[in-house]
């Protein structure tokens, strides 16, 4: 069990934490040798397969400005019992209580050069309306994540503000983007195998990636098994049955 204390203070506080070191380097490795089976086309994502900065020019041919895959869990057998899911779900428990469950999970990839910017968001904007708002996503980096590749920004506090007015960033259907600013925020670089913990209210965004190398993360979201179970009846699964559905016909 990884040691905690007053990350519980700070992420009431913040709306974020950081958490270091949840991979070791031979399973990060693993974990990137599956994501780029996955970019290369090797493992068909299908329909979970999109561009985060959809109906915009690309910036590099052939390649997504934001590559997104959905499921990734879906796609490689055995990843929902794998090490980086494990050590997240404890942790989250830690924070949020023991009725914490896995929820849904995505590979969201900044390939060099594209230089794409995911816009200022919450992630609660995306949800349905549910009683327990209690959700951590776990954010982990696979490569360094470093300002200018695209690591993770956060507004301190925000969680704690009514939820923003968001309109959609290029085409409906695509990303929700909200009024935000650097000014307000803090960069939280990290280092392979680190991560951090943000709840569904906190206002974040990325830079684009202008650099040679990849900023590849994999994402994590849970949230209370009971409020999994209401999201489902509500039809709502993160794009889970569509894909299964689009694929089928």
């Amino acid at each position: 069990m990884m040691e905690l204390a007053g990350k519980g203070l700070d992420l009431e506080r913040d709306g974020y934490i950081a958490v270091a070191d949840l991979l070791t380097a031979q399973e990060v490795a693993w974990y990137l040798e599956c994501y780029d089976k996955i970019l290369s086309g090797e493992i068909d994502a299908g329909q979970w397969r999109s561009d985060l900065d959809s109906g915009q020019p690309k910036k590099r041919d052939g390649v997504e400005n934001i590559t997104q895959v959905m499921w990734p869990s879906e796609l490689i057998p055995g990843l929902v019992n794998s090490p980086a899911y494990e050590r997240a779900l404890d942790i989250v428990k830690q924070l949020l209580g023991d009725d914490m469950a896995f929820d849904f999970d995505m590979l969201i990839d900044k390939a060099p050069g594209t230089e794409t910017p995911t816009p200022f968001h919450q992630d609660m904007a995306y949800w349905v309306d549910l009683p327990d708002l209690r959700a951590l996503s776990c954010w982990i980096a696979l490569d360094e994540a470093a300002v200018d590749n695209g690591c993770m920004w956060f507004a301190p506090g925000s969680h704690r503000l009514p939820l923003r007015k968001h309109r959609w960033h290029g085409k409906p259907g695509g990303a929700l983007e909200c009024d935000g600013s650097e000014a307000e925020c803090v960069s939280v670089p990290l280092k392979p195998g680190s991560c951090t913990f943000h709840n569904g209210g906190v206002v974040h965004y990325s830079r684009g990636n202008s650099t040679a190398r990849h900023r590849r993360a994999l994402i994590i979201n849970f949230r209370p098994a009971a409020m999994i179970r209401l999201e489902r009846e509500q039809g709502f699964d993160h794009g889970k049955t569509r894909n299964v559905r689009e694929n089928r016909t």
